[in-house]
Formats: structure tokens, C-alpha cells, sequence
């Protein structure tokens, strides 16, 4: 199981952007989509983008599309989430996860799917 790992979260005041970022280690990029969820206190942890394993297609939820960017860096084993405009509301923890998909033209929105974690990192929007 490769091991995820995520960096990038802080505190930022609303308007405001982050990077986060997410390393892969022990295993290659190759047939695994990569995800963006997010869990904030007191509720459930919800989707909020995924990428194919060769970048070729992507999701984002409803509430961050057109904010937030997601991309990878294959031969880097590191995937990119850029969040611009942040809002109060986008404050959680984010976690980075992995899914294996060899059909690059599909992209799954759902956690189960999802087989490797990473510790999350945290992401605070202030008013």
C-alpha cells in the first residue's frame, strides 16, 4: 500500500488561495485516479475532485467548480490541488486518496472506491 502524503494546509483568509499537494511513495502513478475529499467538523466527509491517472479527465464537487484546480505531476508522484477564492465554508481537513482505474476516460466521485489514504492536512478559511 503507498504510503500518500499531504502538505499545503493552513490558515488563510477568505478570498484568499492555498496549493496543496500530495506525494506518492513505494508505488508508480500508473492506473490509479487520483482524489481530493474533505471532512469538516461534524460532518460527513464529502467528495471534491478527482483526476485520471494520465490527467486526461477530471470532476470537481458542485461547491468548488470553477474555484478549485486539481493536477498531477506523474513522473513527480505528486498531485495538485489549487483552491482560489476560499470561503469559510471550505474549512476541513483534506485528505488525498487513491484509486485504481486503468480507464482514463472515467472518474469515480464516490470514497469507496478509494483504497490509499493519506493523513489529511488542514485547510482553516477565516472571515
Amino acid at each position: 500500500q503507498p504510503p500518500l502524503v499531504e502538505s499545503g494546509g493552513g490558515l488563510v483568509q477568505a478570498g484568499g488561495s492555498l496549493r496543496l499537494s500530495c506525494v506518492v511513495s513505494g508505488r508508480t502513478f500508473s492506473n490509479y485516479a487520483m482524489g481530493w475529499f474533505r471532512q469538516a467538523p461534524g460532518k460527513e466527509r464529502e467528495f471534491v475532485a478527482t483526476i485520471s491517472w494520465s490527467g486526461g479527465t477530471t470532476d470537481y464537487s458542485d461547491s468548488v467548480k470553477g474555484r478549485f484546480t486539481i493536477s498531477r505531476h506523474n513522473a513527480k508522484n505528486t498531485v495538485y490541488l489549487l483552491m482560489n477564492n476560499l470561503e469559510p465554508e471550505d474549512t476541513a481537513v483534506y485528505y488525498c486518496a487513491a484509486d485504481f482505474n486503468p480507464h482514463d476516460n472515467v472518474v469515480r466521485t464516490t470514497s469507496r472506491w478509494y483504497e490509499y489514504w493519506g493523513q489529511g492536512t488542514q485547510v482553516t478559511v477565516s472571515s
